[in-house]
């Protein structure tokens, strides 16, 4: 009988491959032209960014406010059973809402046509 002897074979190990290419360091914000995400030009509480942004737009605080009155209306009509009532207040807080949108778009043109400082 002729023992038939087991040649082992070593397993390969893969090769690590080279690392890919990486367009940019993921450690790092990336660099757009123009922009600073680091640079503040000065820290503002929450209510002066609100003063300052009603003063530049003031259209869209007012359409919110529109919005949310008739959504509070409409709610509470349609809570007391005046579905007529309920249905007006929706049909004008869609009509606030389209007005806030328009205001919102006015104001971001009129900000892209103010010339820099």
């Amino acid at each position: 009988m002729a023992a038939s002897t087991a040649t082992a074979v070593p397993e390969k190990s893969p090769k690590s491959s080279p690392p890919e290419f990486v367009p940019f360091d993921f450690s790092k914000p990336p660099l757009i032209d123009g922009f600073n995400p680091l640079a503040k030009l000065k820290d503002e509480t929450l209510k002066e960014k609100l003063l300052r942004k009603t003063k530049e737009n003031p259209f869209v605080p007012i359409g919110c406010l529109f919005t949310a009155g008739a959504l509070i209306y409409g709610l509470r009509a349609f809570n007391l059973g005046k579905t007529k009532q309920s249905q007006l207040s929706m049909r004008g807080r869609i009509f606030a809402q389209g007005f806030t949108v328009v205001a919102l778009v006015f104001g971001i043109f009129t900000t892209t046509m103010k010339p820099k400082e």
